[in-house]
């Protein structure tokens, strides 16, 4: 399992878990994740960068991290390039590329290679392409898909996309749900979380979680939520989560230019695993007003979570949300239709209740990684069979 940056840190540590737990020998190659040193240690996963892991546990300033990181990227390529030519996995299953995105074809190169020695490669599609980035890398990433003997994606408008524009074989997709994050941690903050917030008793708590990008509609549901204050609602709006700092100054003056700084709360920092699920656990309401999506863990852990959910309309969201039922699904940019749906949910708990009830049952513990695990398993034998063949 390849993912040298840790981009997709606890999926990995999801994913190789439960893959031990089918019986496969699973090495992780990814250096430790900065923001969580234990991310892969605390879910019995040993990962195994290459030469180098120190500058994730180096206390260092964005400037030389990310330098740093990059250098040590290419000599934990070279190391990997070494070990797999000793130890010879049947199949290299890739994360995350992302020095494909700065334009740096060694990671190609590396594929390449790993084809010449015989070993099958799968690759999981986590974004089409990088987000927020329009069509520059699309030539660069259809080369990719069409490397792969296996493309694994999580919904089924994802699988149709590579097949109608990366035109990709249908037959070379698998279509393997995302899984839920932290439905294993302790809820040791729940008693304290609304006080921490200074939420007052009978305040509906809704919350946005994540890592912050333009396309995950922040400054939409800002304006949607100075609609929902002049309604009167009793409520108050957490959003929750780190970013690049010239776009967390521009939501901040976005809620002051919209006079709702007072009824919104912004935590804009890397929450530690037992806080975050302690707040989205307290929250009322959680909202995902994405512009567009690929996959979301934030989602899934929001599902998990057993919270009454507000999400855009996208394919992926409605996949596995049904309107009405298990959430409710606005338009994206409709900012009456979000505040409406935010309003209806503050004044109705027994509907979030339902909500969040029907969202438990859509796979939201260590079972949905069992299934997720067999399914990639499944994946790995047929790349495996073809060689046979």
């Amino acid at each position: 399992m390849m993912d040298l940056l840790a981009i997709v840190p606890y999926y990995d540590a999801y994913l190789c878990r439960a893959l031990q737990q089918q019986g496969l020998l699973v090495t992780l190659a990814s250096i430790t994740y900065y923001l969580d040193p234990n991310c892969f240690s605390e879910r019995r996963v040993r990962n195994r960068p290459g030469v180098l892991d120190l500058v994730a546990k180096l206390d260092l300033p964005r400037i030389l991290r990310r330098p740093l990181k990059l250098f040590e990227a290419m000599l934990n390529l070279v190391a990997t390039s070494v070990r797999i030519l000793v130890e010879r996995p049947d199949v290299l299953h890739v994360q995350f590329l992302p020095l494909l995105r700065w334009r740096l074809p060694v990671e190609n190169w590396f594929l390449v290679y790993s084809s010449h020695l015989g070993i099958k490669t799968v690759y999981t599609v986590h974004d089409l392409v990088p987000h927020d980035t329009g069509d520059r890398h699309e030539k660069r990433f259809t080369r990719l898909y069409r490397m792969m003997d296996a493309l694994v994606c999580h919904s089924e408008v994802v699988k149709q996309q590579l097949v109608a524009h990366f035109g990709i074989a249908s037959d070379r997709i698998w279509v393997i749900p995302h899984g839920p994050f932290f439905h294993d941690c302790s809820d040791t903050f729940d008693s304290k979380i609304r006080a921490q917030y200074q939420i007052s008793s009978g305040e509906c708590l809704v919350l946005w979680h994540g890592l912050i990008f333009p396309y995950k509609g922040v400054e939409f549901l800002l304006d949607s939520w100075a609609k929902v204050q002049k309604a009167g609602m009793n409520a108050r709006l957490i959003i929750a989560g780190t970013g690049g700092s010239e776009l967390l100054g521009a939501i901040r003056s976005r809620a002051e230019a919209l006079g709702i700084s007072n009824s919104v709360t912004f935590d804009f920092r890397f929450l530690p695993v037992e806080e975050l699920t302690s707040l989205i656990r307290a929250a009322d309401i959680v909202v995902y007003p994405y512009k567009k999506v690929t996959t979301s863990g934030a989602l899934h852990t929001g599902m998990a979570s057993g919270r009454a959910i507000i999400a855009t309309n996208l394919a992926p969201f409605a996949e596995v949300l049904e309107h009405e039922k298990s959430a409710l699904l606005v338009t994206y940019g409709n900012e009456e239709e979000l505040a409406a749906a935010i309003i209806r949910l503050v004044n109705e708990p027994e509907i979030r209740q339902r909500f969040g009830a029907e969202v438990m049952k859509l796979g939201s513990g260590d079972e949905a990684w069992q299934t997720i695990a067999k399914k990639t398993v499944e994946c790995y034998v047929s790349v495996l069979r073809e060689e046979v063949t």
